[in-house]
Formats: C-alpha cells, structure tokens, sequence
C-alpha cells in the first residue's frame, strides 16, 4: 500500500512537471493580462463607463491565443490530465465573475477593484500546479494590495498598478520557465 501511494505521487509529480514545462508556466495568459489592463486603465484615464472595462476584460483570450501560438505553446494539451484540472481552475474565476457582475450594478466604480481581487484570488491553484511560489505570492499579494488601492484612488491607478505587477508577474515566470529547464 506504501509503495503504491509513493507511485501515485510521483506520477502526479511527474504530471505537475509536465504541464509547468509544456504551459511555460501558463506565462501566456498571466502576459496577455499586461494588455487588458493596460485596455482597462486606458478606458478609465479617458473617463469612459465602466461598462466598456467589461470590453478590455473580454479581450484577454484572443491575447492568450496569440501569445500562445508566437511562444509554440499548445493550448489544449490532452495528454496530460493535470491540464483538464488546471482548465478548471480557470472556470472558478469565469464563476466569480458574478460577484463582478453584482458589484457593477450597485457601485460601478469598485469593478475594477473587484476584477482585480478575483484575478489574484484564483492564481492560488495554480502555485501547486505549476510548483509556482509567485503564484501563490500573488494570490494573496494581489486581492489585498487591490483592496486597499481600491478603496483609496481611482480606479485607473488599480489598473495601472495591475500593468505594473503582471509585467513583473510575466518576468519573474520568465526567470521560473528557464529555471524547469536546467
């Protein structure tokens, strides 16, 4: 029984490698959040609704596709089932996007706070998955920093600060992705 469990984990640790190599770390998707929150603080410096962040946010995975397709990375990876798993840590975010959706209707002005804190939420699955400590960092770093920066200056100095960290989010997976390699 002993034995068995120590192959099952290292099968699932084999997995977990696996899919941090072959997602480069899902770096795709954490760099298309550069451009929809440079989309989003653009919307606000111009003082447009903030309906139109619901726009910028919708733009992030026709991004992710490009960027997946120019670093050679396979969006769908079906060999690895650890994939299926990590595809459902991305529906919990598309299911928080209701609290979203009610906080739009009664206090448009915190959307972008709300977006934020549920983005850097949902991050945390992927630190296990992709053995990833900025993940896990940012999960917690991010709906708090997003809190505070929320409640106390304008919402386009939330999305700025989001360009800011995603880039440094972007690099630091950069420096990861190198480090699966050696």
């Amino acid at each position: 029984m002993n034995d068995s469990n120590g192959d099952l984990e290292k099968i699932i640790e084999d997995l977990r490698s696996d899919s941090a190599i072959k997602n480069k770390k899902g770096i795709a998707f954490i760099s298309a959040s550069v451009f929809v929150w440079a989309i989003i603080m653009i919307i606000n410096l111009l003082g447009l609704r903030p309906l139109y962040t619901w726009f910028g946010v919708a733009t992030l995975m026709p991004i992710a596709v490009i960027i997946t397709r120019l670093l050679g990375i396979k969006l769908n990876n079906n060999e690895n089932p650890l994939n299926k798993v990590g595809f459902l840590f991305t529906l919990n975010e598309v299911l928080y996007i209701l609290i979203a959706c009610y906080i739009y209707s009664i206090a448009p002005d915190k959307l972008i706070m709300i977006l934020a804190m549920i983005f850097g939420a949902h991050l945390l699955p992927f630190g296990w998955l992709y053995r990833s400590k900025m993940y896990v960092f940012s999960s917690v770093f991010v709906p708090i920093v997003s809190l505070v920066l929320g409640i106390l200056y304008s919402p386009w100095i939330l999305a700025l600060f989001m360009v800011v960290y995603e880039i440094i989010f972007t690099i630091v997976l950069c420096i990861e992705n190198k480090q699966l390699l050696k």
